[in-house]
């Protein structure tokens, strides 16, 4: 566990890949979240 600790807040390329796919995540979901809301309202 302090090995992947180490790995992705040791440098800013780990911290920058974790800030990539955490805003993904949260983009797709966004996404996701608003096609259910859209094919609910009809």
């Amino acid at each position: 566990m302090a090995f992947w600790l180490d790995l992705m807040f040791g440098n800013w390329i780990g911290l920058l890949s974790m800030i990539v796919i955490f805003s993904t995540l949260g983009i797709v979901s966004y996404m996701l979240w608003m096609f259910v809301v859209k094919s609910r309202a009809e």
